[in-house]
């Protein structure tokens, strides 16, 4: 474990998610605590997209960006919102150089799948017919997202390819949650990591599947056909149980034809970016909002 990570491990009390309700709160009260981002340089609005559901959308809209990621918050698809992620919304804004378009979709159980899915394909369709109004290049949108967000971010990508939907330039997963079924080394193995071990991942994924079997849009691992998406970073984090499928997904990709950068970050887990005050996480925060700037220039 890398040492300036592993001093915060005793801080990290893990969220019960046998109790959304009470982790929501608890996810909201850690948030809020965070030092607020600076968003002196980019112009930040809430919106709303028309959807059935609405969707709230919170843009951050850089000086002079001319491309746009739709991007899917963590939380297992169980906790956070706009406002938890409203620090690494902005810090990818800020770093990246893109507008970022930070999605509030619905939350398990009350919606299991595919109301987040859905939420995020709507938000894709109306950022892709909003381009003018954005003032960005429609060939230059992107989907991604942290965790349970990536789920969504890559489930998006398949089925607008599968449905000839909005293009996407490019998939930014960082740390995706992939496969339901856990049956990856490191998902057997790393039973008791920070912040997101074994149990809390198998609980996301029984209130987020609720009654229903995992399809590819749901478990992107599934997918039988990789071949046809948009260029990919993956970023996974060495104790982080869902390393191992996040890198067979990146090699399945590639075997499908599909260009791919993947890092591999030794010595953090799950999440571990949000410890800002690591040289790590600094160059993890860093990277990410590299690819993403060089995915969406000219």
């Amino acid at each position: 474990m890398d040492p300036e990570l592993e001093a915060f491990i005793p801080l990290l009390a893990p969220l019960d998610l046998s109790d959304p309700v009470t982790a929501r709160k608890q996810f909201a009260e850690r948030a809020a605590a965070a030092p607020a981002p600076d968003t002196s340089t980019m112009e930040v609005e809430d919106r709303t997209v028309s959807a059935d559901p609405d969707v709230p959308v919170r843009i951050y809209r850089p000086y002079g960006a001319q491309g746009a990621v739709v991007w899917l918050h963590g939380g297992g698809g169980v906790f956070g919102d706009l406002d938890t992620e409203h620090p690494w919304a902005a810090r990818i804004a800020d770093l990246s150089g893109a507008v970022v378009i930070s999605v509030g979709y619905r939350l398990a159980p009350e919606h299991p799948f595919p109301a987040a899915l859905d939420d995020a394909y709507a938000v894709l369709d109306w950022t892709a017919g909003h381009a003018d109004e954005l003032g960005i290049d429609p060939a230059r949108i992107a989907v991604g997202g942290h965790s349970a967000g990536a789920n969504l971010a890559a489930a998006t990508a398949l089925r607008a390819r599968d449905e000839q939907g909005p293009a996407i330039r490019f998939q930014l997963l960082n740390q995706p949650g992939l496969d339901d079924r856990q049956m990856t080394w490191s998902a057997r193995n790393f039973t008791d990591t920070p912040w997101f071990n074994r149990d809390q991942i198998a609980a996301a994924w029984r209130h987020y599947l609720g009654s229903r079997p995992a399809t590819p849009y749901a478990a992107p691992a599934r997918a039988a056909d990789l071949s046809g998406l948009p260029p990919a970073y993956i970023a996974t984090a060495e104790f982080d149980p869902n390393r191992d499928e996040d890198i067979d997904y990146a090699l399945r990709l590639l075997q499908a034809g599909v260009s791919v950068e993947l890092h591999q970050w030794p010595g953090t887990f799950h999440g571990s970016q949000a410890i800002l005050s690591a040289e790590v996480s600094q160059r993890q925060n860093a990277e990410l909002a590299a690819a993403l700037r060089r995915a969406l220039a000219e």
